[in-house]
């Protein structure tokens, strides 16, 4: 088990691909994909065999160049360990890759060497940001990842591809930029208070008299406008939609389902566990942001009328209860927050494949020319509802477990100003009821009613589509009857990272 393997081969993997070899083959590059996406998904499941889940340097390794560190002098080093939350990720991130190579049969016409290259190096810098020990590190792989994203929407996108593209890139940079000067502030922190350069996440401490807390706020603000960009957090998220709209559908699958959780680990793993006294204090306001991101978001999917507008602004309505459970400061909430997480990246994808899948058939994706396609398109149909009930938290199903826990888990913050807290929890849990209205609305509209005429000779879905659905469909069962199985493995990291604050 060795995580440079796991992070770096999709890397080398990709590399291969642009061989001459590959050179117009496009069937011998999808299986090859498909092979290899499979080989590496086995792998990363194979990482639990030998896990300590109360231990965060699982699988410690680190790269060298003939024996020197990275930035040895600066103490920057290239050190990878995971604990049970970023291998949850880790996991999810290899599960969905796999997914999209599948996905992308059909759908990714042109330039196949290329895409799945870029595919693989998104790869390697989402699982590197999960996998990493150094701050620095952190930076270079979240960076890494704009390069791959930003030529998958521009290239193989569709409408104002280019545009939603630059959009994004930029958004996350500017992003990115405030986050490396919270960085820095840590860093110096750190060496003021120990005497030692080093970047390690694990091992940076600092105190009042090094960094008084009005320090630890400026540089916890710096680090979360970074990832407020990811989440996203409105009044930063007006990227996202655009770009899922105008990206190709198995692009929007991973930006719903895995690059929106990055925003999300790095709360967890710098805003939580490193500056805790001063995310006490930002709490209330996040939580003021997260209830906004929820109403917000709810009220303008409810209001359009294409379907991949209504599941982008979805995301943002549910990563605002991602949000809400860090801002309980409690480990019920918090392992609410990141089930949830687990739990919106399967179905997102699940969604926007759905979206996909309709649009590729159908020409459109306006609500109002479509309807009745359950009587010609059964199975897909049948995926659609499970997912969709996944997706407003139907008990037994996998969101329900990480919304009560989020929910109770705020209800229950003990910390200062904590009863604006629990209000916005109830007033939260009331505002689901507008998600479940314009989620159910939007598959009565596509798959029951009246059948369009240019629809009655439509297919239902092939055997790839379906392995895909069925995939995604049984984790939302499976996992929604026995959360406790996610629980169980996330329960003693969340408890080491909130013990600060008596969570």
């Amino acid at each position: 088990m060795d995580l440079r393997i796991l992070v770096f081969s999709p890397l080398i993997f990709s590399m291969l691909l642009l061989l001459p070899i590959f050179s117009g083959k496009s069937v011998l590059i999808r299986r090859f994909a498909k092979i290899f996406a499979s080989l590496h998904f086995l792998y990363s499941i194979s990482f639990l065999l030998f896990f300590d889940n109360t231990s965060t340097d699982n699988y410690i390794t680190e790269i060298t160049f003939f024996g020197q560190k990275w930035l040895g002098t600066l103490g920057v080093s290239l050190s990878m360990s995971v604990d049970s939350i970023s291998l949850l990720m880790v996991i999810l991130t290899s599960l969905l890759f796999l997914l999209v190579c599948v996905a992308s049969k059909g759908v990714i016409k042109t330039k196949h060497s290329l895409y799945y290259a870029l595919i693989f190096i998104l790869e390697t810098s989402v699982l590197g940001v999960f996998c990493s020990r150094d701050m620095f590190e952190f930076f270079l792989f979240w960076e890494l990842e704009l390069v791959p994203m930003y030529f998958l929407i521009s290239l193989w996108g569709s409408g104002l591809a280019k545009k939603s593209a630059m959009k994004f890139l930029l958004y996350t940079f500017i992003g990115s930029l405030f986050m490396l000067c919270g960085f820095l502030m840590l860093y110096n922190f750190n060496f003021i208070a120990v005497s030692e350069l080093t970047a390690d996440i694990y091992n940076i401490t600092f105190n009042y008299e090094a960094a008084p807390i009005y320090l630890q706020v400026i540089a916890s603000i710096l680090v979360i406008l970074g990832f407020a960009v990811k989440l996203p957090i409105v009044p930063f998220h007006s990227w996202l939609p655009s770009a899922h709209v105008d990206a190709p559908t198995p692009v929007s699958m991973l930006l719903a389902g895995i690059l929106l959780k990055m925003g999300a680990y790095g709360i967890i793993r710098f805003n939580i566990q490193m500056l805790p006294d001063a995310f006490l204090i930002l709490c209330p306001y996040l939580a003021v942001f997260a209830f906004v991101n929820i109403v917000y978001a709810a009220v303008l999917a409810y209001g359009q009328t294409d379907i991949k507008k209504i599941v982008a602004y979805s995301s943002i309505s549910v990563m605002g209860l991602v949000l809400l459970g860090f801002c309980s400061a409690n480990s019920l909430g918090i392992c609410g927050s990141i089930f949830l997480m687990i739990a919106h990246g399967i179905i997102s994808a699940g969604l926007f494949f759905i979206v996909g899948v309709v649009y590729s058939k159908t020409g459109t994706r306006q609500i109002i020319q479509l309807g009745g396609l359950a009587s010609v398109m059964p199975n897909l149909s049948t995926f659609a509802v499970i997912l969709t009930l996944g997706s407003i938290g139907t008990p037994l199903l996998i969101s329900f477990a990480g919304e009560f826990l989020v929910f109770f888990g705020a209800f229950v913050s003990s910390f200062l100003n904590s009863y604006l807290i629990q209000i916005i929890s109830l007033s939260s849990i009331l505002v689901l009821v507008l998600s479940a209205i314009y989620t159910l609305k939007l598959v009565h509209s596509v798959f029951y009613g009246n059948l369009p005429e240019q629809c009655r000779m439509l297919n239902d879905i092939a055997v790839h589509e379906f392995l895909i659905l069925f995939t995604l469909s049984v984790l939302t069962i499976i996992l929604g009857i026995i959360p406790m199985c996610i629980i169980d493995i996330l329960v003693p990291s969340v408890q080491m990272i909130t013990g600060t604050f008596g969570g």
